[in-house]
């Protein structure tokens, strides 16, 4: 059974970074490709950014490009979001997924996804 557990989640003001970890365990493909998927109150779940197996090739929405950027660190199992100027409309929880066949940002071609962490930035 695939598990994802994230971390790294917290409270900063506007301009400011956080990095948020996702480990996995259990049996995984490295066809898989992974993602970044955040959800606001009152908002649909969007998809932040997606990585291939490898962490090579990349695609991220449009609102965080040059802000944040995802890595994958097979060795240990870990996917990645750094995130940097942060600002109050990035307030979301954001979840980490995988399973999917392509870098795409589309919640549904993600059938493994963790419980989430809370990230709250403050103008």
């Amino acid at each position: 059974q695939v598990q994802l557990v994230e971390s790294g989640g917290g409270s900063v003001q506007a301009g400011g970074s956080l990095r948020l970890s996702c480990v996995v365990s259990g049996p995984t493909y490295s066809s898989y490709c992974w993602a970044w998927f955040r959800q606001a109150p009152g908002k649909e779940r969007e998809g932040v950014a997606a990585t291939d197996g490898d962490g090579l090739r990349t695609n991220y929405a449009d609102s965080v490009k040059g802000r944040f950027t995802i890595s994958k660190d097979n060795a240990k199992n870990t996917l990645y979001l750094q995130m940097e100027s942060l600002k109050p409309e990035d307030t979301a929880i954001y979840y980490c997924a995988t399973g999917a066949m392509g870098w795409v940002l589309f919640a549904e071609e993600y059938p493994y996804w963790g419980q989430g962490t809370q990230v709250t930035v403050s103008s």
